[in-house]
């Protein structure tokens, strides 16, 4: 079998791997996952893009992504294994492929199933019949799967989320720390209005690593005035390692929802050796079962964060004890060399 990667964007995985080596940030999964089975890498960018692919796009995807599907649909056959990495790319290539006598086999990470045009794709062209395995790493995205679009459980393969424990580990703490850190990252379906509530009055920094240009999702994550101890801007890769080590406690304060959002804050901030509190969202509920390992608080809930935040600056060793569990459990089963390997035992079981 000959393998390939579809990826949704356009990257420099050797140069990502040259500055991983160095140590200079997190390495990428999809260049090790390359390196392991000899598969050839596509990225959008690269191709043509044609009116055909840009009315496609209306359906779903962007019309880079079509333009990808389009040129691989034609060179591909059955004896090529791809893996995508999101719905971006993976449903564009299953439509396209679909109608091949012999298509390649189709192995597609799915990150929100239940959005309305990843449902419509996956219901109008019968994609269900036409994937040969469908991933994720949260079960929500499971369940609806089965309900709605009645994928069998034979095609349905969980693979638990990972983050480079290599590059985010315990280290020393800056020299220069005045007091306190509370810790956060990441935007997506994040609720820092909560945080800031439960915080505005306390003797700590609160410091997030959430930076863009767009006013919808930040008029929706942050109040309109930061309180005078949190501030939030773009943090380059070895501050954001930093950030995390400096970190007394680190929050992921999310908005309900069945994807995953908050899970790669979640899992860097473990691996670094810190205290968790997190959201018990839908999304997150597979990784929040570990007694001892995160303090989980409902969504909304600015008065449940405040409580569980000051249980934990009143109670540092047992939140220290909390922490070591946690970076146990990430360094030996969330690590990414452990979910590479995964992935090419699932590659190479698809015939």
């Amino acid at each position: 079998m000959k393998y390939h990667l579809a990826l949704g964007s356009s990257l420099d995985l050797e140069g990502i791997n040259r500055e991983a080596l160095l140590g200079k940030r997190p390495g990428h999964i999809m260049w090790d996952l390359s390196q392991a089975v000899a598969a050839s890498v596509h990225m959008p960018g690269r191709e043509q893009i044609l009116p055909i692919d840009r009315l496609r796009a209306k359906l779903i995807s962007l019309p880079e992504h079509w333009a990808l599907a389009r040129k691989l649909s034609s060179e591909l056959h059955e004896e090529d294994v791809v893996y995508c990495n999101g719905e971006d790319i993976g449903l564009p290539l299953a439509i396209l492929c679909g109608a091949k006598p012999n298509r390649p086999k189709l192995i597609i990470f799915f990150h929100a199933a239940n959005r309305p045009r990843v449902r419509a794709a996956l219901t109008l062209f019968r994609l269900e019949e036409k994937i040969d395995v469908f991933v994720s790493n949260t079960e929500p995205q499971f369940n609806y799967l089965r309900k709605t679009v009645r994928v069998p459980e034979s095609r349905l393969h969980y693979l638990a989320e990972q983050t480079d424990t290599r590059f985010f580990c315990p280290g020393p703490v800056s020299p220069d720390k005045a007091r306190p850190i509370i810790a956060s990252a990441g935007l997506e379906l994040r609720d820092y209005k909560i945080l800031a509530a439960a915080t505005a009055d306390l003797n700590v920094d609160v410091k997030i690593s959430g930076f863009s240009r767009d006013a919808v999702p930040l008029a929706k994550s942050f109040p309109k005035t930061l309180p005078a101890n949190m501030s939030r801007r773009y943090y380059e890769w070895a501050e954001l390692v930093q950030l995390y080590r400096d970190a007394d406690l680190v929050v992921v304060s999310l908005f309900q929802g069945d994807a995953s959002s908050g899970i790669t804050t979640l899992m860097e901030a473990m691996a670094c050796g810190r205290p968790v509190i997190a959201t018990q969202t839908n999304g997150l509920a597979d990784y929040l079962q570990t007694p001892g390992t995160v303090i989980p608080i409902a969504p909304g809930d600015s008065n449940g964060l405040k409580a569980a935040i000051a249980y934990v600056f009143a109670h540092p060793e047992e939140a220290e004890a909390q922490a070591k569990r946690a970076y146990q459990m990430i360094s030996e089963h969330h690590n990414s060399q452990r979910y590479v390997e995964k992935l090419v035992s699932l590659l190479k079981s698809v015939r």
